[in-house]
């Protein structure tokens, strides 16, 4: 009989009617109680680690739900957290990158609508992380809407639709039907045979830029003693305007040659960026930026603190970003 271990954090699943709108206020056990009739074949224990909305989630609060798991890892064949949806894909990309080669599943899950409502997604949502668990697929994943999605490649495309996440750039890792998983023979996954890795790690000095016409390179310059990290969130395939007063390639060398790791990566959601193609990414290139080529944007803010935390060698950290993860980046010319 396979041991699972339900941590709650909040979010929509658990929320109820206050007098200022839904706030999460059901516990873990509560939670677990509208999943009786799925717990077949395993027995669930539940703890409460937060009770937030997603919103407020930090990237402290990574660290203490891979502290969670990391400490009771042994006592457990898998691990379920529910999670509000806001900031689920963040959450979910920086477990994958915090916890490595996990021989036990890690799921994440939680729901559009409360639990307790009559028409709701949530019941449904548990009751799939429950059956996906059982599996005993290694690795982290966010399992919503009967789709099982790699942790790293998961994405909100929705606000209100049952069907809230999408597999970013990769296939779907399998689809939960009628609590029969059914996988995908597209999707890769891994064995894993080396030895878990827990990261304690993160550089949370991150910032993103998205850019639009008009945009002001200077910004860069004020806050660069600021952070450690830039992510620059281009058009189109990644190209970096250059001309007139709103040079950002003068902005982007600047901080490179402070030793700051810049990434550039795409605002359109589907297919990636390529620097290689016009003149506007080639010459990026040549500042020492770091290509974030297929990954979506949760992941790539995840990745990047992730590696800060691990090294401040600017060439250690592009090492470390563009080697591949299991299914978390396609580097060109790696396919």
């Amino acid at each position: 009989m396979k041991k699972l271990l339900l941590i709650a954090t909040g979010g929509t699943i658990a929320c109820s009617e206050g007098t200022k709108g839904l706030a999460p206020s059901m516990s873990a056990s509560d939670i677990l109680s509208y999943a009786s009739d799925s717990i077949d074949g395993c027995s669930i224990d539940a703890f409460q680690l937060f009770n937030i909305d997603s919103t407020n989630m930090q990237p402290e609060y990574w660290l203490d739900i891979m502290k969670m798991i990391k400490d009771r890892y042994e006592e457990y064949d898998g691990f379920i957290v529910t999670h509000g949806t806001d900031t689920m894909a963040y959450t979910s990309a920086a477990l994958f990158y915090l916890i490595q080669n996990s021989a036990k599943p890690i799921v994440i899950t939680g729901a559009q609508k409360p639990i307790s409502y009559e028409k709701t997604d949530a019941r449904k949502n548990l009751t799939d992380a429950i059956c996906f668990a059982r599996e005993g697929i290694g690795g982290v994943y966010l399992v919503f809407d009967g789709k099982v999605i790699s942790g790293s490649r998961a994405e909100k495309l929705r606000t209100e639709s049952y069907n809230a996440f999408e597999s970013i750039n990769y296939p779907f890792i399998a689809k939960i039907i009628e609590n029969k998983v059914v996988y995908n023979k597209k999707a890769q996954i891994q064995k894993k045979s080396q030895k878990t890795l827990f990261s304690n790690s993160l550089n949370s000095n991150v910032f993103l830029m998205k850019l639009v016409p008009g945009s002001n390179p200077h910004l860069l310059n004020k806050i660069a003693n600021d952070y450690d990290g830039f992510i620059i969130e281009s058009y189109g395939s990644g190209g970096i305007p250059f001309e007139g007063n709103r040079n950002f390639l003068e902005a982007i060398e600047s901080l490179t040659s402070m030793g700051k790791s810049v990434v550039i990566t795409t605002q359109v959601t589907l297919e990636g960026s390529n620097l290689t193609i016009y003149e506007v990414g080639k010459r990026a290139l040549e500042s020492a930026v770091i290509p974030a080529y297929d990954m979506p944007i949760e992941a790539v803010v995840t990745k990047l603190m992730w590696t800060l935390g691990q090294s401040r060698n600017q060439e250690k950290i592009r090492q470390l970003f563009l080697t591949p993860i299991e299914n978390d980046i396609v580097v060109l010319g790696s396919e």
